[in-house]
């Protein structure tokens, strides 16, 4: 795929714009294995505001690898330099369709340019896309509303800024959640941080159980830590006795640290384990120099919402705007749709090692 055209500068005169024509602006496929286009992609996602982690290469190889998503990913060059890029990835499901997705198991991850003419060029050349693989829907998820497309915002992003000053007080969280974390401490909870997903992966399955949802696997998890090394960490409670109650999955990208996998034991709630991570969490992403703390979307209505608000995070809508091909409606994939209500509540009577057998190929099913 490659398109070009060539955008004339506005503030000249039509009689004068020829000769001072910017350069071509080309969309074209970055490919698999292409490390040096790799690099390029990267180095313009790390020095964009507003990109995220998910705009990152890696994920084009770890959704194929895990997932055997075919991965579509477009960039816009002008002049030799990329000034946009697109990561989308295509999904075949008996269960919930043919989508090209942009990203699947992201927050955000839809288009990131330069400038307006970038954006347009790419959306173009992702709907060409779309209707040349033949899929029922585009979906490109948005913080912010770019296209006069269909949309929904039934999820919300929580984010806070980390304080320079973070001591034993806790003043920059609520009184209840001090109280929580102090709880923690004086029952000998702390912070270890984990380099593999040994501890970690049993907390997330069982947590996902309890809540009803099939569990990625393990080896997504072991994925993720292998490609991207430090810019993906995992952080754990444990108790006096060593015992793992409450992990967490961290990415951190351009000063933000984002909480985006977590799970925790029965016990957890009871001694304060989860306000001791989250806590932690911050003062591990301040010492690595971070300054904003992303703690995942969460839908609205929902407990996380609540948690995550009392907290102190403040939600911030996303936008996920869609392209409809060969569906009528938005598809309603999520725990929220009451057709799925019978079949979340069997979900969650599966003993865990049976609900970590059968979940993964429904789970891919969904990004």
């Amino acid at each position: 795929m490659r398109i070009r055209r060539r955008v004339a500068c506005r503030t000249w005169p039509p009689c004068l714009r020829k000769p001072f024509e910017s350069p071509v602006l080309s969309v074209q496929r970055l490919r698999q294995g292409d490390t040096a286009g790799a690099r390029r992609w990267d180095e313009f996602v790390l020095r964009m505001p507003g990109s995220n982690f998910f705009h990152r290469s890696p994920w084009q190889g770890l959704l194929e690898e895990v997932f055997a998503h075919r991965a579509h990913y477009l960039y816009a060059e002008r002049g030799g330099e990329i000034v946009g890029v697109l990561p989308m990835a295509e999904v075949r499901s008996r269960l919930f369709g043919h989508a090209l997705s942009s990203l699947p198991f992201a927050t955000q991850a839809g288009i990131l340019a330069a400038d307006s003419a970038s954006r347009h060029e790419l959306a173009m050349a992702a709907s060409a896309l779309a209707r040349e693989l033949g899929v029922e829907h585009l979906e490109l998820r948005h913080g912010e509303p770019q296209m006069s497309w269909p949309s929904q915002d039934l999820y919300v992003d929580f984010r806070m800024p980390i304080p320079e000053t973070l001591d034993d007080r806790m003043l920059v969280i609520a009184q209840k959640r001090r109280n929580m974390v102090r709880k923690a401490i004086k029952l000998g909870l702390r912070a270890v941080p984990d380099d593999s997903v040994a501890r970690f992966f049993p907390t997330f399955a069982r947590n996902a159980r309890d809540h009803g949802t099939p569990a990625l696997p393990k080896r997504f998890f072991e994925a993720l830590t292998r490609r991207f090394g430090p810019d993906c960490r995992i952080l754990s409670i444990e108790d006096a006795q060593g015992r793992c109650l409450s992990s967490i999955l961290c990415f951190f990208h351009r000063g933000t640290v984002m909480a985006y996998y977590a799970g925790e034991t029965p016990e957890a709630k009871a001694a304060a384990a989860n306000d001791l991570k989250y806590w932690s969490v911050m003062k591990w992403a301040r010492d690595a120099g971070c300054h904003e703390f992303d703690i995942g979307r969460s839908k609205q209505g929902t407990g996380s919402f609540e948690f995550k608000r009392l907290w102190g995070f403040t939600p911030h809508p996303l936008h996920y705007e869609y392209l409809l091909l060969r569906r009528d409606a938005i598809p309603q994939n999520n725990p929220t749709n009451p057709k799925y209500r019978l079949l979340i509540a069997a979900w969650q009577r599966l003993p865990v090692p049976v609900a970590n057998l059968l979940g993964p190929p429904i789970v891919r099913s969904l990004g």
